[in-house]
């Protein structure tokens, strides 16, 4: 396993020095938002991560490497490439084994992050139980991989164009803790709630580092989902964004578009339908996880050295 890792210098020596790390998407770079923001969202991001005293990891797939770090030169080449694979579970041995340049999702992020020893790892918001999925079958393999993988992530939510319901209620049935930091309800990625109310809920970073090592020391197998609202600043109206979501799903229905080209769709047509609001508030509440997970990844390294 360990000839396909490749750490980058400050990754390896922060696990040298025992320090906290957080693990970053890069499918966010290649297929979530367009050159140069997302490029200058990774940059933000990272040194958001540094500020608050963990180092990052951004995890992608090149030269049939799983590369835990990037360099700002690679940083860039995923930003700008235009054939960047988006590679999950299904997809990750085969981009590996052909050696093509790959972006991983939050599941795939997630286990590159266990193969390389790290535990907390901040997107924008998890996949999802898309909106008719019982009958397109059409959920998210994020779901599954939080049930198998112990790998905490800290998010905004789940994405707003899903079934928001039917998402809690598979995170349910896998045992998969969904835990608010600051909000007793599930934030809703561009508005800081929704209607559905939350089992768990604290203001405390350091009672869920806490629940974290516990649920892992009683080898209670699978990830959990630290649900982090948008700053109020930068939340958009509930009503205005819901109107947008539901126009951008029904011509993604019209269209036939579906399974992974439907989020890069649907975020795509959502910030056209805002004017690049939407795009705004998705920088926004990446930077804020990014504080939040930083501050957790410290305190769990804390209480498990």
């Amino acid at each position: 396993m360990k000839q396909y890792l490749e750490f980058s210098a400050e990754v390896q020596k922060a696990k040298e020095e025992g320090k906290a790390i957080v693990a970053l998407e890069s499918t966010i770079i290649s297929h979530g938002m367009p050159y140069p923001q997302n490029v200058q969202m990774a940059r933000e991001v990272e040194q958001i991560v540094r500020d608050n005293g963990s180092v990052p990891a951004t995890i992608a797939i090149i030269d049939g490497k799983i590369k835990i770090g990037l360099t700002d030169e690679e940083l860039e080449l995923f930003g700008k490439s235009s054939d960047v694979a988006k590679v999950s579970r299904r997809d990750l041995a085969a981009i590996v084994a052909t050696k093509k340049l790959g972006a991983t999702t939050v599941a795939s992020t997630m286990i590159c992050a266990e193969l390389a020893g790290i535990n907390i790892f901040v997107t924008g918001g998890i996949g999802g139980v898309h909106k008719g999925a019982e009958t397109t079958m059409d959920i998210s393999a994020d779901l599954d991989e939080l049930a198998q993988t112990n790998v905490a992530v800290v998010c905004a939510g789940a994405k707003s164009i899903l079934d928001l319901a039917l998402t809690l209620e598979y995170l349910e049935t896998k045992g998969v803790p969904v835990i608010g930091y600051e909000t007793d309800v599930l934030p809703a990625f561009y508005t800081r709630r929704s209607e559905h109310k939350l089992n768990f809920s604290t203001d405390s970073i350091e009672t869920i580092a806490e629940t974290l090592k516990v649920k892992w020391d009683l080898n209670l197998q699978g990830g959990a989902v630290i649900t982090n609202p948008i700053p109020e600043e930068h939340a958009m109206d509930e009503d205005y964004i819901n109107g947008i979501i539901a126009k951008a799903v029904k011509e993604a229905e019209e269209n036939n578009i579906s399974g992974k080209d439907s989020t890069p769709f649907l975020l795509g047509k959502i910030k056209e339908l805002t004017d690049g609001k939407s795009l705004v508030a998705n920088i926004e509440l990446v930077k804020h996880n990014a504080k939040v997970g930083s501050q957790l990844a410290v305190n769990y390294n804390s209480i498990t050295k």
